[in-house]
């Protein structure tokens, strides 16, 4: 029996200040952090995430028209839209509206949204978000059924071309485990299997630099055109199908879609390596992937920037097993592995590097307890 959620209280008090009396329905959505595979799902590639325990809440009700009225608690905003012109929709509503119309709803509803998930750090706020609209207004659609229609809220509707990673976990999550999910499978088949994420004598935690990332402005865009590009001259349908000798002849030629190919091959051989790592607990090999993948990131796939690469830097020095960047790059978060009970000595250590800055100090998060696995409904 799960221990009650306090969050569930607030998300209901605060559906019945602001649209009176209580929901049909409340579901509820992880966050997730993804341990390794970064930008390897759009290329058919392996990835390794687990869920956190901040999760997204939707409380909604049934209207009997076509309007959607929304209420964001952590935005302290109050929205409403006409489903018949759900694709005109902007900003954070247009994943609530463009998930609802993805489904194919023809009337509206209540809908109060209540979130501890950090939003712009690399944690799929996005998707905690349509995950939970999805599931507390279609609870009997099936995971393929819920999974397009996510994605397709974000890609379609809010303009992020997003890969399926965040959707896969978030709806499908498992407690304690990370998912390893197969790119090139599909959506029904994605999950190869699971890994413990409990490394004894260590802990998981995720620093978030408050530097705010946005899949829909550009960049995370600009390296899909570049993988996109970077298979056509490799002559394969997805870089995860390349070769390294083609990708090396390829840097000959075209020295920047090579190091995003480069990147794509090694980041799905360290997934292989992160899961037999896990399976074995093996923490200092742990470290070193992670580590290495945020080098890859940096480097090949240029996606980082000057407080992530700080940030791991610092970690790396003050204690930190292994540590990298996650989410689609161009600010976010980092995890980092950590030696049981130094949390507060590695904080206090990245708060002092980034204040000699003028950075706003990096906020810490326990990504490994209070895994409730996938999003449900409450």
């Amino acid at each position: 029996m799960r221990p009650h959620d306090p969050r569930v209280d607030e998300a209901l008090a605060a559906f019945a200040r602001h649209f009176g009396g209580t929901p049909t329905r409340l579901a509820g959505a992880p966050g997730r952090v993804n341990l390794i595979g970064e930008h390897t799902d759009h290329n058919g590639g392996l990835c390794l995430p687990f869920a956190l325990p901040q999760r997204t809440f939707a409380a909604l009700r049934p209207r009997a028209d076509q309007i959607v009225r929304m209420h964001s608690t952590h935005r302290d905003q109050s929205l409403e839209w006409d489903l018949r012109e759900a694709r005109a929709c902007r900003g954070w509503a247009a994943y609530v509206v463009g998930t609802l119309a993805a489904l194919g709803h023809r009337t509206g509803f209540d809908i109060l949204v209540h979130s501890d998930v950090p939003v712009g750090a690399g944690l799929s706020s996005s998707a905690a978000l349509t995950c939970a609209v999805a599931v507390a207004s279609s609870p009997e659609a099936d995971l393929t059924t819920l999974l397009r229609a996510t994605i397709t809220a974000e890609n379609d509707y809010v303009g992020a071309p997003t890969g399926g990673l965040d959707q896969s976990v978030v709806l499908g999550a498992r407690a304690g485990t990370a998912l390893l999910l197969d790119f090139s499978r599909p959506e029904s088949e994605r999950v190869v299997r699971t890994a413990p994420t409990a490394v004894p004598g260590h802990e998981w935690w995720i620093f978030d630099t408050h530097v705010a990332h946005d899949l829909a402005d550009g960049g995370y865009a600009a390296r899909r055109r570049e993988c996109t590009a970077a298979a056509e001259a490799l002559g394969v349908p997805t870089l995860t199908l390349a070769s390294p000798a083609a990708v090396a002849e390829l840097s000959l030629r075209e020295a920047t879609l090579a190091a995003r190919a480069r990147h794509v091959l090694t980041e799905n051989a360290r997934v292989r390596a992160m899961t037999a790592a896990l399976d074995a607990r093996d923490a200092a090999t742990i470290g070193t992937l992670l580590t290495r993948s945020h080098r890859s990131l940096r480097d090949d796939f240029a996606v980082s920037c000057a407080e992530l690469d700080v940030a791991v830097e610092v970690l790396l020095g003050s204690g930190a097993v292994g540590a990298r960047m996650v989410g689609g790059g161009f600010g976010g978060s980092a995890v980092a592995l950590l030696p049981t009970g130094s949390a507060r000595q590695v904080g206090s250590a990245l708060a002092g590097a980034f204040g000699r800055r003028g950075w706003r100090a990096p906020t810490p998060l326990a990504a490994g307890r209070g895994n409730e696995g996938a999003t449900r409904v409450v």
